[in-house]
């Protein structure tokens, strides 16, 4: 009699595992609705008449493309921004005032970069990325 062997049960990765830096207003990947809360979460980083659009409505890995795009353009004009605002500012404002909105134009800064990684993570997962945490 010949022995059956049997193969190893595929493991699946643990379903609502979110890698550090996914957007908290988003359900993890693979939980019931993640994907209307991502496409939620997408509009918002976008121009209002983004929803005007039904191919992105309907299509969150197209939304996730344009909200990408958006924020990288974002990103690029905070910082060629930053770099000519004391120039730009200091013949016709205080220095406190200059400094002040050098460090308003950096906290920017720092917010659209969290938004960009959280679009990224978001946009991977829609394009069937798994995350899965690692042992360290």
């Amino acid at each position: 009699m010949a022995t059956v062997q049997k193969r190893p049960a595929r493991t699946r990765p643990p379903v609502g595992y979110v890698p550090p830096g996914w957007p908290l207003q988003v359900r993890p990947p693979g939980v019931e609705d993640w994907e209307r809360t991502a496409s939620a979460f997408l509009l918002d980083c976008c121009p209002a008449d983004y929803r005007a659009y039904p191919v992105l409505r309907r299509h969150p890995a197209v939304l996730a493309r344009f909200a990408a795009a958006h924020v990288e353009a974002q990103v690029s004009a905070a910082a060629d921004g930053l770099g000519g605002l004391r120039r730009s500012l200091e013949d016709h404002v205080p220095p406190e005032v200059v400094q002040a909105a050098v460090e308003a134009w950096e906290e920017q800064s720092a917010r659209l970069q969290r938004i960009r990684r959280e679009v990224a993570l978001v946009e991977e997962a829609l394009r069937g990325r798994v995350f899965v945490q690692r042992l360290t």
